[in-house]
């Protein structure tokens, strides 16, 4: 099937416990620019250095990412290996998401982002990534067509929004939090399209929904309607279904080719 595109552009038992990380992702501090960043108040002309190199670093994304098509990106942790359920779940929805045309977007590191790009590639498609510079594990997954590498999670998660239709959850730890629910923030605040939201493995999430709908909602500190737009799921079948659904009828997605992107633009 050929991608979807926007209409304005044409049995053996498997371990049930995550890895422990050999490489410690994410537990680094983040570069030193980042640090001097966010220690405060910097000289003037420090802050003005600082803000046009994370002006680059979004211009560098915009233009490696511009032609990427339509995207469903995949957040999930760092630490699930090849033989467990969540990663292969992970990779049957890489897979799922290119059968029904889109761009498969990830972390772009490894674990569940892996998994996800990697059922991308084996079914043909399109694999993107979003990586983020740390001081251990900086190199993105093998099964990737394309990839950028920030150094600010701030920009980094800005990419993992912007080009996407639909955001799929998989288990994870902090930083699946953090993308989880800044993504529900923007869609609660109408920042974004109310774009789907699902979370895949309703073992792994359902304390998190009844801390929601026991604590928050009962506190009013949300709406009904907040708890009730994230969609929960263990069918990799079911969630896409949906996801191309809402993608063609409410924001009208078509098939058919995608612009290729000129080298002379840095795309």
């Amino acid at each position: 099937m050929d991608p979807v595109t926007q209409a304005d552009q044409t049995p053996a038992k498997l371990p049930t416990e995550p890895a422990k990380s050999p490489t410690d992702w994410g537990k680094s501090p983040p570069p030193s620019p980042e640090v001097r960043f966010l220690r405060g108040p910097q000289p003037r002309g420090s802050e003005l250095l600082q803000a046009f190199r994370i002006f680059c670093q979004y211009m560098h994304g915009f233009r490696k990412l511009h032609f990427v098509g339509p995207c469903v990106t995949v957040f999930g942790s760092a630490r699930f290996r090849e033989d467990q359920p969540h990663y292969q779940l992970a990779r049957h929805v890489g897979s799922e998401l290119v059968k029904a045309g889109f761009t498969v977007m990830t972390g772009g590191g490894p674990g569940i982002m892996e998994a996800a790009n990697r059922g991308a590639k084996e079914a043909g498609g399109y694999s993107v990534g979003c990586n983020i510079e740390l001081p251990t594990e900086q190199k993105p997954n093998p099964y990737l067509d394309r990839w950028v590498t920030f150094e600010d999670f701030s920009v980094r998660k800005t990419m993992l929004v912007k080009y996407s239709y639909a955001f799929i959850a998989m288990p994870g730890g902090f930083g699946t939090l953090d993308e989880l629910f800044g993504t529900a923030t923007l869609i609660q605040c109408s920042k974004i399209e109310d774009f789907p939201l699902i979370l895949m493995g309703k073992d792994y999430w359902q304390p998190l929904l009844d801390f929601m709908r026991e604590r928050l909602l009962e506190q009013h500190t949300v709406d009904a309607a907040d708890i009730d737009r994230i969609q929960v799921t263990d069918s990799a079948e079911d969630a896409v279904r949906g996801i191309q659904e809402i993608a063609i009828q409410r924001f009208g997605l078509t098939y058919g080719p995608r612009y290729k992107p000129r080298w002379y633009l840095g795309e």
